[in-house]
């Protein structure tokens, strides 16, 4: 993929701690700083461990045959008389996130894969030396009115990888030997072991890193309002609220909740007071996948109920309430065959319309949807 996209260093890790200072800040960030785009590191970058990832991302052996040598071309092993080659044991190196964005790592494999050179080219005329945006640095909020990030959490998502040669012509000159994987708040390498490192209180969405996804976490203000709440319908007897959280900036949020194994939340971080006028929100899915997000009915839910709630001209809070979730269409109601009734009496009742070929599609909404949605204004 990287040989055929030119945007894919875009999606390289970096370090928390590293930032590059482009003009653009200056026009959207509200800082008044000129000049020409300077990557620096903070203190923090070489006192922590993986540039503050929960481990380091790439471990590579690297061959002691350096240059050309290294790997030479099918037709050429056939011409060698390999007993006078030399052998010797090839060396580990291991490349934090920093060491990557910065080219240190395709630096050290220069001598041994040909593509670093293009690599290395890409990574400093289109990013290093941009003059306006270096994508490979710790992103601000966005200068807009509402922001919502919401992502999947506790997948098993694959956070570093061991590369070894592979005996092959380029570009099959590398194999993976090994990925480790954060899930639930630790990390395992493909062969099940436990491995060490800063792994966090959640893991990803089986692509992405939760280190990554929770980014935007730092957007909120230093007071935020916490609620879970189950991704199903719900009567409002399992959410759980936590009221001004104290939140440090480049630190995560933990909520002190409770968690059923059987039942998938929906953490709600809410702040609409430290930018006047503004409102910020991170929502985090349990098993939510990273392809499959847009398709989950409990996420459609959720934000088709904000959008109505924001353009509702009585709505009197800033984010929709969560405290109860009841079927809002005729497809949300079912037959509940151990009461032998409909689902949600509240909100539901058997009606009978020809066609319906079993008891789940009888059930239908006892009043119109402009009268149950009054109830998340």
């Amino acid at each position: 993929m990287f040989n055929s996209f030119g945007s894919s260093l875009w999606m390289m890790p970096f370090s928390k701690y590293c930032r590059a200072d482009g003009m653009y800040l200056k026009h959207f960030s509200g800082r008044n700083r000129k000049g020409h785009n300077i990557y620096q590191c903070e203190q923090e970058e070489f006192q922590s461990n993986y540039s503050g990832w929960p481990t380091n991302i790439i471990n590579i052996e690297i061959p002691s045959v350096r240059g050309y040598d290294a790997y030479p071309s099918v037709s050429d092993l056939d011409q060698t008389n390999l007993s006078t080659m030399e052998c010797g044991l090839p060396t580990q190196l291991s490349f934090s996130a920093r060491e990557i964005s910065d080219g240190t790592f395709f630096k050290a494999i220069e001598d041994y894969d040909s593509d670093s050179k293009r690599t290395l080219h890409q990574l400093k005329k289109s990013y290093h030396d941009d003059p306006v945006l270096n994508p490979l640095t710790p992103w601000d909020r966005p200068p807009i009115k509402n922001v919502f990030c919401i992502y999947g959490i506790d997948s098993r998502t694959e956070v570093g990888y061991y590369f070894a040669p592979s005996g092959k012509p380029y570009p099959d000159n590398w194999i993976i030997t090994d990925v480790i994987y954060e899930i639930e708040g630790s990390l395992i390498s493909r062969s099940g072991t436990q491995v060490e490192g800063n792994p966090g209180v959640a893991s990803g969405d089986e692509t992405v890193p939760y280190h990554s996804l929770s980014w935007c976490k730092n957007w909120l203000g230093s007071r935020v309002n916490i609620t879970r709440a189950p991704q199903s319908e719900h009567d409002g007897s399992d959410v759980q609220v936590e009221l001004n959280v104290e939140h440090h900036y480049e630190e995560d949020i933990v909520p002190n909740m409770t968690r059923s194994p059987r039942i998938k939340y929906i953490t709600y971080y809410e702040d609409s007071e430290s930018i006047p006028g503004k409102k910020t929100a991170v929502w985090e899915l349990d098993k939510a996948n990273h392809r499959n997000i847009v398709r989950s009915p409990a996420l459609m839910r959720e934000l088709w109920l904000q959008m109505w709630h924001d353009i509702h001209f009585d709505a009197k809070s800033n984010f929709v309430t969560k405290a109860k979730r009841g079927p809002l269409r005729d497809e949300d109601c079912y037959w509940d065959y151990g009461k032998a009734r409909c689902a949600w009496p509240e909100y539901c009742e058997y009606r009978y319309i020809f066609g319906d070929v079993h008891l789940g599609q009888s059930c239908r909404l006892k009043n119109s949807s402009t009268d149950t949605l009054r109830h998340y204004v």
